[in-house]
């Protein structure tokens, strides 16, 4: 945001200004409760573009912000939690003036470091004025076991001291840490539990009395920060890392989640996922958007996942944009203006997805793969259910066990694949629940009947081979199970043979 032109730039321009000490002398906290009650009256929306929280977490967060508290978001993964906490710069002043040159960004009616006191004794209402927009006062720290005090609160610096000629005792050879350079603004810390019991020892008494003092020399700084924190709810116990004292100085524990509902995740993965390509124009059924939200909905219902870990939102977003970018790939193969994702590219997403799940003990023994292919089976299956339930495949199934096949691929021309899909009977008339006419596009047909033939494979109505190769349903899948049947008695009966030998060897029997 940049700084308008027309603000006083000196100290004595800016007293004869609206911007009066009542004004600039409201402290950070003062300040995001009045322009939240602004917005509380106003009737407009707290937090733009977080979905899903606005009769969860957002109530509790504007009671937290009301009440002055300092507070922590706990949430697994891929909850938005870090971008509530940037979302609170949305309550700041849209400009605040401090003296220009202070480390700390010192009120310039109320200085609180000895640069600034010493600079206005100096120069007086000559003392130079800059200011500050709400981006520059959001300071964020990932919290990592390698932090140090110096880094959050700060430390001499002999460096400076043998420079200035002053001695280690001045406030004029201290480096100041994240934390008051980041006052009169936000300071946020992510993953507080993974900060070593030292550094939470540390925020104490910025916590309770608001002051810092740094090496044990007289200087104390009483800051006016607002502070929040994010952490992860298996970590933010008794029993985990966190400090119970620090703990205790936190006014608020917030709990974030996933998205309740089916509409809400679409909602914000069409927020967030990046769906306009400049080489193609893209339109997503309704049923793939949802296909690829139950993905994520199932895979945190599944035991062989671990809840623990949660299943990020990030899921269903990166999911879709390689959905997406398969289908692009495929209208740029063959000169289509149109592209339409299919459920055969989001088998082609399977990277996208085995990177952010974690699995437990069972799920590794079986392998991330298989696992999501289940879960991509699932996930289509119920997509299906919505709209297909009331309609009879009878005759679809019929074609297929008379021996019809069909080969679809990821990277086959919309016509050539509607030529294929068309030889089944039946098939394309079975589509007007999707919104399928004789005057829909190639693109959008092929995808709606690769819907329903991967949601008719789902309930093994009929077969599907790795190759994408669609068979017949019933007569083959029994005729599968028996092959397997017969397999695996072959199989318990050579291990009971080579066993019983064993044994017979064992006792002296040849």
């Amino acid at each position: 945001m940049p700084v308008p032109t027309n603000l006083p730039l000196t100290l004595g321009a800016l007293k004869k200004s609206e911007w009066t000490p009542e004004r600039v002398n409201r402290s950070v906290k003062d300040e995001l409760r009045e322009n939240l009650i602004a917005r509380l009256r106003s009737r407009e929306t707290i937090f733009p573009g977080i979905v899903g929280y606005e009769d969860t977490v957002i109530p509790q967060i504007v009671n937290a912000v009301l009440s002055r508290h300092n507070f922590i978001l706990l949430g697994l993964r891929g909850q938005a939690k870090s971008r509530i906490l940037r979302a609170l710069t949305g309550l700041l002043d849209s400009v605040i003036p401090y003296i220009a040159g202070s480390e700390l960004r010192d009120n310039p009616y109320k200085p609180l470091s000895k640069f600034s006191r010493d600079l206005i004794a100096e120069q007086g209402d000559d003392t130079p004025i800059a200011w500050l927009t709400p981006d520059e006062r959001y300071v964020e720290k990932l919290a990592t076991p390698d932090v140090t005090v110096a880094d959050l609160v700060g430390d001499l610096d002999p460096i400076k001291a043998a420079r200035g000629g002053q001695e280690l005792s001045s406030e004029l050879t201290m480096h100041y840490g994240l934390l008051p350079r980041s006052n009169r603004g936000l300071f946020i810390i992510n993953e507080l539990p993974d900060l070593a019991g030292k550094i939470q020892v540390a925020l104490f008494n910025i916590m309770q009395e608001g002051d810092v003092q740094i090496k044990g020399y007289p200087v104390r700084l009483q800051l006016d920060v607002a502070i929040a924190f994010s952490a992860n709810p298996e970590d933010y116990t008794a029993r985990g890392k966190i400090v119970t004292p620090l703990k205790d100085r936190i006014g608020s524990e917030i709990r974030t989640h996933y998205p309740e509902s089916l509409e809400e995740a679409i909602t914000i993965t069409t927020q967030e996922a990046w769906a306009s390509r400049p080489n193609a124009e893209i339109e997503i059924p309704q049923y793939i958007r949802e296909v690829v939200e139950l993905i994520a909905f199932l895979a945190r219902e599944d035991k062989k996942v671990d809840k623990r870990s949660g299943v990020s939102q990030r899921l269903p977003i990166s999911t879709m944009e390689l959905v997406l970018s398969n289908a692009e790939r495929r209208a740029l193969m063959h000169d289509e203006t149109l592209a339409v994702p299919r459920i055969g590219d989001i088998y082609t997403a399977l990277p996208g997805i085995t990177g952010k799940i974690e699995l437990e003990y069972e799920g590794e023994m079986r392998g991330a793969d298989v696992i999501v292919h289940d879960i991509i089976r699932q996930a289509v299956q119920r997509s299906f259910d919505k709209y297909f339930a009331n309609i009879n495949t009878q005759q679809i199934e019929e074609w297929f066990n008379l021996g019809g096949t069909v080969q679809l691929n990821d990277q086959q021309a919309a016509a050539a694949s509607l030529k294929e899909l068309k030889q089944i009977q039946g098939l394309m008339d079975k589509l007007e629940p999707l919104g399928i006419t004789s005057k829909s596009s190639p693109e959008l047909a092929v995808s709606a009947a690769e819907f329903l033939l991967e949601g008719m494979t789902a309930h093994r109505r009929i077969t599907r081979s790795e190759e994408r190769s669609f068979s017949a349903g019933e007569k083959a899948r029994r005729n599968e199970q028996a092959a397997n049947f017969h397999e695996t008695v072959r199989e318990r009966e050579k291990e009971r043979a080579e066993w019983e030998a064993k044994n017979r060897t064992r006792r002296g029997f040849n």
